[in-house]
């Protein structure tokens, strides 16, 4: 069987290519395989048949790179969910929107069975919370792109983290990562909460106001979303500190775990993972086991999106579980917005968050 997808949004990470990531002479102008688009065309058993989006020059430059008929080229999510029977729906919008569109694509005529949705899932909690209740009350898998979640180094470091307990209790995590904080430490945050499998419970914050994006996207606008940090205690009573107040240019996704039988260093702009195992109240250097080299942007992350659009037929299938699921994706939701809650009141913010503070949104692309 091949399964039928559709995009929403025919931008950038649709599959046309991002200011900062990919080469500046082939955005906008040719396929870019680190996609939404480019991980159907790699992946056996789904195709992409229909895409839509508001802008109709957008749309037609998507559909010419990518090889849309014209008639599957629709102008406005609406008419495509109206028309089209898709198995799967690509939501690759501006942040903001993805509550509107992952909720339509859920409800409608369409009905598909799973949406793939961009990090991050929401700009705010209270958004994600009724993307996630929708899709379950509509029976469909919501699965959010945080991409690392779906690379093979990733999951296997989970693994000994979580299984294999190289680490022992987790006491202790620095974190180090680029502004703004939704549009890029989403990624960091994910990654924490997932390699730690906890959730944050007190988060204090500090926002720079910074934002690099309105300059190298060329954005038209000012949005809220800005370098940031601060520290985290997760509901294991694992203490972190995050610092996502550097420019791409500058920066480096640096974690560094300290936990009772070791400690484990991550760097992925560099290329680096160390491991020391507790001797005798030693750190000795081992090698990851089952983990050769370190993970890197121009490898890992390149495979990625194929990656999670094969784990998008998997789970289809029923041959694998929701790997990065709407509940999880909000985990990394909640310390962004617990973050800005905290810098502008001057307190720290509780998580689960009261409901009025769960209806703050953070404005990003």
């Amino acid at each position: 069987m091949t399964y039928r997808a559709g995009i929403i949004g025919t931008g950038g990470i649709a599959g046309m290519g991002i200011l900062g990531m990919h080469d500046e002479s082939e955005i906008g102008r040719s396929k870019i395989e680190a996609s939404h688009a480019g991980g159907y065309h790699a992946t056996d058993g789904i195709e992409l048949v229909a895409v839509a989006d508001v802008d109709e020059d957008t749309l037609e430059r998507f559909g010419e790179a990518w090889e849309i008929p014209p008639d599957r080229r629709y102008l406005g999510h609406e008419a495509m969910l109206e028309t089209e029977d898709l198995d799967v729906v690509s939501v690759c919008t501006p942040s903001f929107l993805h509550h509107e569109h992952v909720i339509d694509a859920a409800r409608s005529p369409a009905s598909p069975d799973l949406i793939w949705c961009e990090k991050p899932i929401a700009s705010q909690v209270s958004a994600a919370m009724e993307m996630v209740a929708v899709c379950e009350e509509t029976d469909t898998e919501l699965l959010v792109n945080h991409s690392f979640r779906f690379t093979e180094k990733l999951r296997r470091l989970r693994t000994l983290i979580q299984d294999e307990d190289i680490l022992g209790e987790v006491r202790s995590v620095s974190t180090q990562f680029r502004m703004e904080l939704l549009r890029n430490s989403t990624h960091l945050l994910d990654t924490l909460v997932y390699l730690l499998d906890a959730r944050a419970a007190t988060v204090s914050g500090y926002i720079t106001g910074e934002n690099e994006a309105v300059e190298t996207l060329e954005a038209g606008q000012q949005v809220d979303d800005a370098g940031g940090g601060g520290f985290v205690v997760m509901d294991d009573g694992t203490f972190v500190t995050i610092d996502c107040t550097l420019p791409r240019a500058i920066s480096s996704m640096a974690l560094t775990f300290v936990g009772t039988k070791g400690k484990l260093y991550t760097n992925n702009d560099d290329g680096e993972w160390r491991y020391w195992r507790l001797v005798d109240g030693e750190h000795v250097e081992e090698p990851l086991p089952g983990i050769e080299g370190a993970w890197t942007w121009e490898d890992d992350y390149q495979r990625a999106f194929a990656a999670a659009a094969g784990h998008v037929v998997d789970v289809l299938e029923g041959e694998a579980e929701n790997a990065s699921s709407g509940r999880e994706a909000t985990r990394s939701l909640e310390i962004i917005v617990g973050l800005y809650l905290s810098h502008h009141t001057g307190g720290q913010v509780e998580i689960p968050m009261a409901r009025p503070l769960r209806d703050v949104t953070v404005t990003s692309w």
